[in-house]
C-alpha cells in the first residue's frame, strides 16, 4: 500500500538485515558490538526512511547507516534515552531472522583466510567486505563509506581511490596467504 512507511521499513530490514548484520559483526570483530550497531542502524533506517532522497540505492544508504552506527557506538558506547524507539518497533526488528553461517562455510582454510582478512587495516577490511562479500559497485562503496555527502566529481575520485586501495589490499592479502601456506605462492 502506498505511503506505508512502517511496511516499507520492515521489508527493507527483512531484505537487507542479514547482510547488514553480517557486515557489522565482521567489521566490529565482535558479535555483541556488531549486533548493537545493527540495532542502531535499524533504528536510524526506521527514523530516516521518510526523508530518504533516493540519491543512492536503498541498499547503499542502509550500508552507510550501518557503518555510521558502528562508528557512533565506538565513539560513544553509552546509549542515550532519546535514541530509543517504542518496544513495538523493537519487537518487529527482533522478529526478523538472521542468516546463520552454513557448515560448508566453516572450513579451516576459510577460517584462516578470515583471520588474515581480520588482521588487515579496518578500512581495507571494510572495502573487501563491501566489494567481495556484498558485491557492491565502486560508487556505492564510495557513498556508503563517505563521512559526508559527495558531489559527482568527488564521488568518482573517491571510487577510484577505493579501487586502488582494494587492488593493494588484495595483493597484500594474497602475499599473507602465500606466506601462511594457504595458497600457492607462485
Amino acid at each position: 500500500m502506498a505511503g506505508d512507511i512502517d511496511g516499507a521499513t520492515t521489508a527493507a530490514i527483512a531484505g537487507y538485515g542479514p547482510e547488514l548484520h553480517g557486515f557489522l559483526v565482521a567489521l566490529a570483530k565482535d558479535s555483541d558490538l556488531g549486533s548493537e550497531a545493527f540495532a542502531l542502524a535499524c533504528e536510524q533506517l526506521w527514523r530516516g526512511l521518510p526523508k530518504f532522497r533516493w540519491e543512492a540505492s536503498l541498499r547503499t544508504w542502509a550500508y552507510h547507516l550501518a557503518r555510521n552506527a558502528l562508528h557512533q557506538l565506538r565513539r560513544d558506547p553509552r546509549r542515550r534515552p532519546e535514541r530509543n524507539l517504542p518496544l513495538s518497533v523493537i519487537q518487529t526488528i527482533e522478529a526478523i531472522p538472521r542468516t546463520p553461517t552454513g557448515q560448508y562455510q566453516k572450513s579451516d582454510v576459510k577460517a584462516a583466510m578470515r583471520a588474515l582478512r581480520d588482521s588487515l587495516d579496518p578500512e581495507d577490511h571494510e572495502v573487501l567486505i563491501l566489494r567481495i562479500d556484498r558485491n557492491m559497485a565502486w560508487k556505492d562503496i564510495a557513498r556508503a563509506t563517505a563521512e559526508t555527502e559527495l558531489g559527482s566529481t568527488a564521488l568518482d575520485a573517491r571510487a577510484a581511490l577505493l579501487r586502488k586501495r582494494y587492488e593493494r589490499t588484495k595483493a597484500q592479502l594474497r602475499e599473507l596467504a602465500a606466506k601462511h601456506g594457504l595458497i600457492d605462492g607462485d
